[in-house]
């Protein structure tokens, strides 16, 4: 069974991205194993800090390193990628012996997709973000990318609601991730 790590984009209690991120949980029951990065402890990204690499930074490589594929759950934030993500995907991209700083890193070659909870806007916007920067960093970008609409009602009951068809893309980002792990 392949295992799926869920890299959520806000630190944020009850946020959207992560309730869309139990969706995706579902569409991938039985198909893969699904774990959680927590990365709240990474630090901002310098280079001063790169050697040893702080324990925050060495456990999160180690479980990009044990996943057979990555699944982002980004907020857009000013029409862009949340801070967090950038700085965390900042320090994955680093090579692993700096003494080749273009050897591989933890997410060299790993399989990547991206999915999106937006605020009356289209995740479209960050999307091109990712598609730009996540083949850059040498990752295998796995398409389609979901995107969903934050519903007016969530702004009172905090409750996402994935409707039927959001949930059917869901499900096929599911099946090509999943035939991209197959594939490898």
């Amino acid at each position: 069974m392949s295992k799926v790590l869920f890299i959520v984009g806000s630190f944020r209690q009850g946020s959207f991205n992560h309730q869309l991120a139990a969706q995706a949980e579902k569409a991938l029951a039985g198909k893969a194993e699904v774990s959680y990065l927590d990365y709240s402890q990474v630090p901002f990204f310098n280079q001063d800090l790169e050697s040893p690499a702080p324990a925050a930074v060495a456990k999160a490589r180690e479980e990009i390193l044990a996943a057979d594929a990555i699944w982002i759950f980004s907020p857009v934030y000013n029409w862009s990628i949340p801070g967090v993500m950038k700085n965390l995907l900042d320090w994955l991209s680093r090579a692993l012996d700096l003494s080749d700083p273009t050897g591989p890193s933890a997410l060299n070659g790993k399989l990547v997709t991206v999915s999106s909870v937006a605020n009356g806007a289209s995740p479209d916007e960050v999307f091109k973000y990712y598609r730009g920067l996540l083949p850059f960093i040498r990752t295998n970008v796995v398409e389609p990318f979901t995107g969903v609409s934050i519903n007016p009602e969530a702004w009172g009951d905090g409750k996402l609601a994935v409707a039927e068809d959001k949930f059917a893309e869901l499900q096929a980002q599911a099946d090509a991730l999943i035939s991209a792990t197959e594939a490898k």
